[in-house]
């Protein structure tokens, strides 16, 4: 049992942001705030028979690293838990925390590390789902992310991470949902920001009434926003004025624009998001002749690009929805005679399908944090299956997009130990500043 007057060697970050110390009956200390390299003091707040869990009550010895928090919300929001730590260490953290997951779950580890994919570390998220509360005994309405750990809304009045227009807004839109009829049956505002217009996607637990849906005509022309209404899940959600620009993010490289809906899922980061496409189409090192599939495809963002340098590209994803939207996008970029598009549960894709969709000379494979096993398993059992359909030949490169570094390194082991491939190259992208959160992309070559 750790005493709270002894103290502790921070070793190393673990995949929350946590300081991991051992204290001295050898049990595993998870600290929140503290880095690798200081001594820290702290109170136990969950035991459990192999670790425990604690926050700091005293620093000894300081990191070289930390550094003051830029935000003045630091430590009660949720969002953000790095932002003491200096932002290079940052991303060679999460290079480590690859690199340690690729070999202890994966028993993989790259021929070459690729420079971390890093850029803008503040302003860059043009994603976010702000929370929105009515709190009665303060007669006040607070708008932003949820306090650390926690449920309650944190009073906020400005985001860092967030672009400045709308780290500036957060106020306005207290106030104005403050003025509203509906003020306690609002839970929720959805923020999109795209190349020529931001939306707001208001979430109603109760039709709007006329007075409200002017004061929101009125914040749109003030703040030169586009307002969206959802009144059930995110399907329902609509522009509440019709005509205007529509939201779009472009990857110009590529010469591609991508429109999208605000309800979409679509890279937090676009900066970043530019460059891992770059990136991805120069590490499949696409030939002209060659057919590429791209693995859960979304609405394109890799199979358009790839369709630019390769003979045909082919985009895979669950949703007879969004591949339609993938065909629109595709069209709307004088690339329809280049691609094609199906729907399929990936989660269940079998050996025999794998086959099917014949030979690809690149796979593109882009899961979301579930990752892409049974993908992966298909591969595998291709690979040990001398009888497979059609003596089917596996595609010669993967490039894999992660946005997990544990479901990454399991698909990693599949591909390497089981199917044939090696891992060639792997490295960090760092999409969420100040967060712990770890993308990376990884290169795998058939031997």
């Amino acid at each position: 049992m750790t005493a709270n007057n002894e103290w502790l060697q921070i070793e190393s970050l673990d995949l929350e942001g946590q300081g991991v110390a051992h204290d001295a009956e050898g049990k595993v200390v998870f600290i929140e705030g503290a880095l690798p390299g200081e001594q820290v003091q702290v109170q136990v707040h969950r035991r459990k028979n192999n670790w425990e869990q604690a926050s700091m009550t005293a620093l000894r010895r300081e990191s070289s690293q930390r550094v003051t928090p830029r935000c003045r919300h630091f430590g009660i929001c949720g969002g953000c838990k790095l932002q003491h730590f200096e932002i290079g260490a940052q991303v060679a953290t999460k290079q480590r925390a690859l690199e340690d997951g690729l070999w202890h779950l994966g028993k993989v580890r790259p021929e070459r590390l690729l420079q971390a994919i890093a850029g803008p570390s503040w302003g860059y998220r043009y994603r976010a789902r702000l929370s929105v509360r009515y709190v009665r005994k303060k007669d006040k309405v607070l708008v932003g992310f949820h306090e650390r750990k926690s449920s309650y809304v944190a009073d906020m009045d400005s985001c860092e991470v967030l672009p400045p227009h709308l780290s500036q807004m957060l106020v306005p839109l207290a106030t104005l949902i403050e003025g509203m009829d509906q003020r306690e049956r609002l839970p929720q505002i959805e923020v999109a920001v795209g190349s020529q217009i931001t939306a707001l996607v208001l979430r109603h637990l109760e039709p709007l009434s006329t007075a409200d849906l002017q004061r929101l005509r009125a914040f749109a022309a003030d703040h030169g926003i586009q307002w969206w209404l959802q009144p059930k899940g995110p399907d329902s959600a609509h522009p509440m004025e019709h005509g205007g620009p529509t939201l779009n993010y472009t990857l110009p490289e590529f010469g591609i624009t991508m429109p999208f809906k605000p309800t979409d899922f679509t890279q937090v980061n676009h900066q970043i998001n530019q460059v891992l496409v770059g990136r991805a189409m120069r590490l499949l090192e696409i030939q002209p002749d060659e057919r590429v599939i791209d693995w859960f495809c979304g609405l394109g963002n890799f199979t358009l690009p790839i369709a630019t340098r390769a003979r045909e590209a082919l985009g895979l994803e669950g949703s007879d929805a969004l591949v339609a939207r993938s065909r629109e996008n595709a069209a709307l970029n004088g690339l329809a005679g280049k691609t094609s598009f199906l729907a399929r549960n990936l989660f269940e894709i079998t050996p025999a399908e794998i086959a099917g969709y014949g030979y690809a000379d690149k796979w593109l494979v882009d899961p979301p944090r579930e990752g892409a096993f049974a993908l992966a398993k298909a591969l595998a059992d291709l690979h040990a299956d001398a009888s497979s359909p059609s003596g089917y030949v596996p595609p010669k490169r993967i490039v894999y997009v992660s946005c997990n570094p544990a479901t990454l390194a399991r698909d990693a082991g599949l591909l390497v130990h089981q199917a044939g491939y090696r891992c060639i190259a792997a490295g960090a992208v760092n999409m969420f500043p100040h967060t712990a959160h770890v993308e990376s992309i990884a290169v795998f070559e058939h031997a």
